[in-house]
């Protein structure tokens, strides 16, 4: 049997030397157990600024949920933000340099370590903002983002807006571009003839008399409606363009690098100019620039210049790049038309959520903009729209179903306006893809969508009423 071998103390005494630096060691170890640990520092991984006269919109993404305290200073207009558990790094550093000079809201920013663990950045601003400042989740391809949305205090006038960005001011004529640059085509005044209001037909009472005599003036108008040379009231058709995604939210991508964001932007814009060679119409896009703007919002700005159409563009992407083909939606009450109109419909409406919405003001904002969901005319307005729309495109480009279908978009669901959105072609497909970044095509693109829309109007001439605002 073995012996058993036992440990016991050493009965040789220590030397005063070896007694202190076991001591010491013991010292040492016994700090490190009971001295709490220093958390590490969230890092910031991408700094981003989106400038728009909408709003201004500065990103912080990081690895970390941060917490951010702000306040506002006068004299001058100043913001100041703190941030807990950050250290500055050259990330957070370069926030500086980004900043634009021609940047609506910011004319400079500060960043600085105030004290250990709290990064202190100052705004100086070029004028009074109302800002809102939120912490987002991962989304998409981002990781946690802190947001700071500067939005103007004084809000334009969205029509004073639209028709400052217009040419209306010479009744009956209107600038023609040439179609081979709708970037910076030479305008040309062409003679055209006004549109006068439809008026209610001669309608006599008991006595014979014409119960209509006088009422034209008293007829309700859409607001900036103009007269012609003869003095009649002329109206004004408004139709707004809604360029997909925007900013913070890219949309699809294609294969070469290209992103839905820049080209239903680039489309949007020789839209717009050809909209506004024809007599008495005018354009406003949700979104001029590389900006995101929330769904909601979408539709709250086509409802306050009490649009005619409401027009949004896409560009569609799949799993599989053999898709192809353009198509039209609508909003559908009862449920999706098809799978793949579904799908598409839970796809776009995640904008919001990868674009970032300030949650709080969100839901109030859609209770205001949703008052009414009985949109059966609506409905009906928007498959007409959708079908002279579609039928044209269908002459320029595939389609991937030949019918308009419906599916639950909420960028649709304005009550009182007819609404559709196009998705251009597949940017997933690489031959489509090069379609969509080829200004020709573009072009072709946009005199379809125009054609479809004069044939709408040629059907369902709008008659002069007044709208929800």
């Amino acid at each position: 049997m073995p012996a058993t071998s036992e440990i016991r103390p050493q009965s040789v005494s220590a030397s005063p030397l070896t007694r202190r630096t076991i001591l010491k060691a013991g010292a040492t170890l016994l700090l490190s157990v009971l001295a709490p640990v220093r958390a590490m520092a969230a890092q910031i991984l991408a700094v981003r600024v989106w400038p728009a006269e909408d709003y201004t919109r500065v990103t912080l993404e990081n690895d970390a949920v941060l917490k951010a305290t702000h306040f506002m200073v006068k004299d001058p207009e100043r913001m100041v933000v703190e941030i807990e558990g950050l250290e500055l790094n050259p990330t957070l550093k370069s926030l500086v340099a980004k900043i634009q000079s021609n940047d609506p809201y910011i004319k400079q920013v500060r960043v600085g370590q105030n004290r250990p663990n709290v990064v202190r950045l100052v705004f100086d601003l070029k004028e009074e903002v109302r800002p809102q400042v939120f912490t987002l989740a991962p989304a998409g391809n981002y990781k946690h983002r802190l947001i700071f949305d500067l939005y103007p205090v004084k809000e334009a006038d969205p029509i004073a807006a639209m028709i400052e960005k217009g040419d209306w001011s010479n009744d009956g004529k209107t600038a023609k571009v040439d179609s081979s640059n709708a970037s910076g085509g030479k305008a040309v005044p062409v003679e055209t003839p006004a549109t006068p209001l439809e008026t209610p037909k001669p309608e006599a009472d008991s006595k014979g008399q014409d119960k209509t005599q006088d009422k034209t003036q008293e007829l309700p108008t859409k607001v900036a409606d103009k007269r012609d040379h003869n003095g009649k009231l002329v109206r004004m058709l408004t139709v707004v363009l809604d360029p997909g995604h925007g900013g913070e939210d890219p949309g699809a991508s294609g294969k070469n690098g290209s992103r839905e964001k820049d080209i239903v932007l680039a489309i949007a814009k020789r839209l717009k100019t050809r909209i506004e060679e024809i007599p008495n119409m005018r354009v406003m896009l949700t979104r001029d620039g590389d900006y995101f703007v929330p769904l909601g919002t979408r539709v709250e700005k086509a409802r306050k210049v009490q649009a005619d159409l409401f027009v949004s563009i896409h560009a569609d992407a799949f799993v599989q790049s053999s898709a192809r083909g353009s198509s039209v939606f609508v909003l559908s009450e009862k449920g999706a038309s098809s799978t793949a109109a579904r799908w598409l419909a839970d796809k776009e409406n995640l904008a919001d959520t990868i674009g970032g919405v300030n949650v709080r003001s969100h839901d109030r904002q859609l209770a205001s903009v949703l008052i009414d969901l009985s949109t059966t005319a609506q409905i009906n307005d928007s498959l007409k729209l959708g079908k002279s729309v579609l039928g044209e495109i269908g002459g320029i480009n595939r389609l991937h179903k030949g019918s308009v279908e419906q599916a639950g978009f909420a960028v649709l669901k304005a009550p009182d306006i007819p609404s559709i959105l196009i998705e251009t072609a597949f940017i997933s497909n690489p031959e489509e893809e090069a379609k969509l970044l080829d200004e020709g095509y573009q072009n072709q693109l946009a005199e379809a969508i125009v054609k479809g829309i004069r044939r709408y109007f040629a059907k369902n001439p709008p008659l002069a009423k007044s709208r929800l605002a």
